[in-house]
């Protein structure tokens, strides 16, 4: 470990994560700023790994996760790794892999808070969504914008976490037109807790998380656990024949090959 002006930096096995400690805080930093912090296996599997670590530790009470720079929370994932892509099991492994690494943090025991500047789209609005309190800088912008991009789609769990927060129609109204939510329509819909100005983002998350680690923790656990639960009840299980329609398309294919060629996608609804 090394000593910075935060705390105690942690090493979660990549230099695209930056996780500090300062009890009772703790930080996680999405470090790929040059690929609008786009996530990489590794930056997932080191998320799992910041989870566990706040989880053990004891002086640690909330854990806020940010992006670094200034243009994104988290761009989705890092699309270049779908070429690896060959059969049905990768796309299943895939969401079942996603589904585990979200879960994983919605089910911390602590509290989460995402500080949000720029864009959080695909797996970076999932990580999000995952959080329980969400504070949004002006220029903060949601999306899922698959249906303009890569012709895939969310597993069942983040199409529900989605749901929860913003109601059925407005969770087809996003995905079916591929729109940004901006920060202010973020907050009237509920995807956003709070709206501050960007030079306040951080300073404005650590004195709301500075508030949590005052109260009642067991308080906090068990509220957090006893949402959790109710969530997960009212969520049916995976749909193996939904991930594959897409996944496995020629739509798909086509979608991947036409982003890392920066142009338009032609859809075929194959």
């Amino acid at each position: 470990m090394t000593r910075d002006q935060r705390g105690d930096r942690v090493d979660l096995g990549t230099d695209e994560l930056v996780f500090e400690a300062d009890p009772p805080l703790a930080w996680l930093t999405f470090n790929r700023p040059e690929a609008r912090n786009a996530m990489t296996w590794a930056m997932y599997d080191g998320l799992v790994r910041a989870c566990e670590w706040v989880e053990a530790n004891g002086d640690i009470k909330v854990l806020l996760l940010k992006g670094a720079g200034d243009k994104a929370f988290i761009a989705g994932t890092d699309i270049s790794q779908f070429r690896e892509f060959e059969g049905p099991q990768d796309a299943i492994d895939y969401e079942a892999r996603m589904n585990g690494i979200i879960g994983r943090l919605e089910a911390l025991t602590k509290p989460t808070i995402a500080l949000i500047r720029g864009y959080a789209v695909g797996g970076g609005a999932a990580i999000a969504m995952a959080c329980d309190l969400r504070i949004c800088a002006p220029d903060a912008k949601f999306g899922i914008p698959i249906a303009r991009t890569l012709g895939n789609c969310l597993s069942m769990a983040n199409y529900a976490r989605l749901v929860d927060l913003v109601g059925p129609a407005r969770a087809k109204y996003i995905i079916f037109t591929a729109e940004m939510v901006d920060a202010e329509e973020a907050l009237r819909i509920g995807l956003a807790n709070e709206v501050v100005p960007a030079d306040e983002l951080e300073s404005r998350g650590e004195r709301l998380a500075l508030t949590l680690a005052e109260h009642a923790p067991l308080t906090l656990k068990v509220t957090k656990e006893a949402i959790r639960r109710i969530l997960e009840h009212r969520r049916p299980p995976e749909s193996e024949d939904l991930i594959l329609a897409c996944y496995m398309s020629e739509d798909f294919r086509e979608g991947v090959r036409a982003f890392l060629e920066k142009r338009r996608p032609r859809w075929k609804g194959r």
